[in-house]
């Protein structure tokens, strides 16, 4: 069935949706800032547990911190949905949230046809999936199937200085606890996340598609350079006495954009910069910069970012400063199962669409047959406070998410 008609009533939609709204409201950026375990997030993990709740589903919070709703008793072979409930600083209101809600709506939708599960139905809030708070996406997922030491995640700290372990401490979770959970895992028989589009892949696949199926990730990696000079006085240093980190910060800017045209399908952003002390009359003592590289190949990303570091390095060289590089995180392409994607493209009369940014899903792949169910996003913008999905998209993605989770739970 090809997915045009609109649910009649978006009004449990709209009242979920308005719970939402004022949480985490970033009044500097614009858009939201919810990120693991601080205020925000924890205000939405506790909506989350009462809307489950409300709906007679069994509310458990795991080893790291992730959010498992239960229809059904938790057993093996279980169909799981959901998505995350934090944001990047100053990011959009669906990515993320809109999977959430779009699963507990798609259980109402559920109960509506009558359904009774012959497998255990789950819907999974996953925590810091966006890694904007300590830096390491995905953090949740990573942990349960062991992709992230828990060692090195508890010793991760915030910008304020603030460790995993303290912030999992203050919400109730013991951090010692964190780490792999095989035996969740080994329960889970499918994983579907329905996400909001980013960028325009859908509209370049077909200009008339509301829903879209998930191919595959792109290679993608964090990583975190700090330049070191000479602190002093702006006004009264002269040019030949300078050890500015800012240049050699600046060299990384235009090395990304360069390497981006060298490399067809790569995509290399600076979007965070930190001069230290930070005062406009101070030549910087150092500067820590984050850098962002994603492609098709691994082997073509880590080029990627050897050839802004080289260039990072030269310009460092020339100004007496020197260059610590550390790795955030890397993730190789991921291919999600494809019998999965063809039945589900099948299901939907939907297009398959590839994605450049990281999930949940794309984790989890690795370990059990995922998805992704992508809505439109006519804009196309993420991660900044004009993302946006229409309301009767949206209503299209639930009744798509329904139709998805009753053909995998029968």
């Amino acid at each position: 069935m090809k997915f045009s008609a609109v649910p009649a009533d978006g009004s449990r939609f709209a009242a979920a949706w308005s719970d939402l709204a004022g949480v985490g409201r970033d009044r500097v950026r614009g858009g939201y800032s919810r990120h693991g375990f601080d205020d925000a997030d924890l205000e939405l993990r506790t909506w989350f547990t009462e809307q489950a709740q409300r709906r007679g589903l069994e509310v458990e919070r795991d080893r790291n911190g992730n959010l498992w709703a239960w229809w059904g008793a938790p057993g093996t072979d279980a169909v799981v949905t959901g998505s995350h409930l934090d944001s990047v600083p100053g990011g959009g209101a669906f990515d993320g949230p809109l999977g959430v809600v779009s699963a507990l709506l798609a259980v109402d939708e559920l109960r509506l046809r009558g359904l009774t599960p012959a497998k255990p139905l789950a819907i999974a809030c996953f925590v810091e999936e966006e890694g904007g708070r300590f830096g390491l996406p995905c953090m949740g997922s990573r942990l349960m199937t062991g992709a992230a030491d828990p060692d090195t995640v508890r010793r991760l700290h915030d910008q304020d200085d603030v460790s995993v372990a303290d912030a999992a401490r203050r919400a109730g979770l013991d951090p010692a606890g964190m780490g792999p959970d095989p035996a969740r895992l080994a329960s889970i028989g499918t994983f579907v996340e329905l996400h909001v589009e980013q960028g325009r892949l859908l509209q370049n696949a077909d200009a008339a598609a509301v829903i879209g199926i998930g191919s595959e990730i792109l290679a993608h990696g964090r990583w975190r350079l700090t330049v070191t000079g000479q602190g002093n006085h702006a006004g009264t240093t002269r040019p030949a006495d300078r050890m500015d980190p800012m240049l050699p910060a600046a060299a990384a800017v235009f090395a990304a954009r360069q390497e981006m045209g060298r490399h067809l399908g790569a995509v290399a952003t600076v979007g965070r910069i930190n001069p230290i002390p930070g005062g406009t009359n101070v030549i910087a003592s150092a500067v820590q910069l984050w850098l962002d590289v994603r492609h098709e190949s691994a082997h073509v990303t880590a080029g990627i970012v050897d050839a802004i570091v080289a260039a990072v390095r030269q310009e460092a060289t020339a100004e007496g400063c020197t260059v610590m590089v550390q790795r955030e995180s890397m993730t190789d392409r991921v291919t999600f199962d494809a019998g999965l994607g063809l039945q589900l493209s099948e299901l939907l009369a939907a297009p398959v669409i590839p994605t450049g940014a990281g999930h949940d899903a794309g984790v989890l792949a690795a370990h059990v047959p995922s998805a992704m169910v992508f809505v439109r996003n006519p804009s196309g913008v993420s991660h900044a406070p004009e993302e946006h999905a229409e309301l009767t998209d949206c209503l299209v993605g639930v009744e798509a998410l329904a139709d998805v989770l009753e053909s995998l739970v029968r």
